[in-house]
């Protein structure tokens, strides 16, 4: 039994330096008697504490405030340098990487275009996204903690594989990211959904905080669905959840293709029904020539023209039906229209909330994104941060012994 003291004091301390660490995280620069009123911890053992995260570089000095009785009391913060994060946004029109430290400050930032034709083309150059946002930060790869990507698509951590990325060729073939990793310096690194990420750095950042069950609705080059529950991330029972854009749907003609359910190749029937390219496709139907962006159809109806309003509207009821149908399999509190054609979602909110009270009795909040297009890379930000900050405490605290 004598064994089990030393180890047991050590864990007791270790856990009250984490709790001190994870407090003044959520409030902020705080004095020792404040900490030690917050938590119930006595005063000597919250200044143990404190001098161990600080000899750890996890906490510094944050400055003073006036105590009582005319005395000073030094405040404490968590060290924001002990350690970085980067986030990088892999999409078909735009490669975004950011780092940040610990206390989620944005340091630098890199958006430039994807011209890249092949897969390993979009891999390299992602990388050297990632590599200029560093080097603009400063920061050696060394540093960095975690990084997190977003990237469209499903990915399996199994054989390294990304499923259902059609909007990227070649995107499914396997060594993509072990390339990343390698090329990046071999970081802690880990692959998400872009529409899971947007969804998760639109709670923690955007219009969705706060609420309890948040749905974000991805709506570009593709379409998908993140979705955040009680703050947590809900991605299935294989990271498939969302992939709304394999619901079948009677807006266009039956597909012929026998094989259409198992082509990994080939988009979801939703999907070109709701995407960037459908939205181009109603506005032709409609009349509109000339070269077609669906940025330029968003514009045009915010002009009057009369074929870019109906084609518009034409999403903005089809979105509806996707609404609809995730409402009541979900019932959240809030869905928020985002992606590329989600900046036109001050056109599409009014016909969304008109034929989503004539679809369905449940009744959602339905916003615009505040993040844009940011929200996949802010949310790749947030998902490295919740895996830093742990990390760097057991690091540093490994290292201590």
């Amino acid at each position: 039994m004598d064994n089990e003291v030393p180890w047991n004091r050590q864990r007791l301390r270790s856990n009250n330096e984490r709790m001190l660490l994870d407090h003044l995280r959520a409030v902020g620069p705080t004095s020792r008697a404040q900490m030690a009123r917050d938590t119930g911890l006595s005063k000597p053992t919250v200044s143990h504490a404190l001098a161990a995260l600080e000899e750890h570089g996890l906490v510094r000095a944050a400055g003073k405030v006036a105590a009582e009785r005319g005395r000073t009391a030094l405040l404490y913060e968590p060290d924001p340098t002990a350690g970085y994060v980067l986030g990088i946004d892999i999409g078909r029109a735009r490669l975004r990487a950011a780092v940040a430290d610990l206390s989620g400050e944005i340091l630098a930032r890199t958006d430039v275009p994807n011209r890249e034709r092949t897969a390993t083309g979009v891999a390299d150059a992602a990388v050297h996204a990632a590599e200029q946002a560093l080097s603009g930060a400063g920061i050696s790869a060394e540093r960095v903690i975690h990084a997190a990507v977003g990237t469209p698509g499903v990915f399996d951590p199994e054989d390294g594989r990304v499923r259902f990325a059609v909007n990227l060729p070649g995107w499914g073939r396997s060594g993509l990211f072990a390339r990343i990793h390698e090329r990046l310096g071999e970081p802690d690194l880990s692959v998400h959904n872009d529409a899971n990420l947007a969804a998760l750095g639109e709670y923690d950042r955007g219009a969705g905080q706060g609420s309890r069950l948040f749905v974000y609705v991805l709506i570009g080059t593709g379409l998908g669905v993140g979705i955040v529950a009680q703050g947590e991330l809900f991605t299935g029972a294989h990271g498939a959840a969302g992939e709304v854009g394999f619901l079948p749907v009677s807006f266009t003609a039956p597909d012929q293709n026998e094989n259409a359910a198992t082509d990994p190749h080939r988009r979801g029937e939703l999907e070109e029904a709701v995407s960037a390219d459908a939205v181009v496709r109603a506005a032709r139907e409609r009349g509109l020539s000339g070269r077609l962006t669906a940025k330029r159809v968003f514009d045009e109806a915010r002009a009057g023209n009369p074929a870019a309003v109906g084609a518009v509207r034409q999403e903005g009821e089809r979105i509806a039906h996707v609404v609809a149908a995730i409402s009541a399999v979900l019932d959240p509190d809030m869905v928020v229209l985002g992606g590329g054609v989600g900046h036109g979602a001050d056109l599409m909110l009014d016909p969304v909330r008109e034929v989503l009270h004539k679809t369905t009795p449940l009744r959602p909040i339905i916003a615009a994104s505040e993040l844009g297009d940011d929200a996949v890379l802010l949310g790749a930000l947030t998902t490295a941060l919740r895996v830093a900050r742990p990390q760097v405490f057991d690091r540093r605290s490994a290292e201590a012994k």
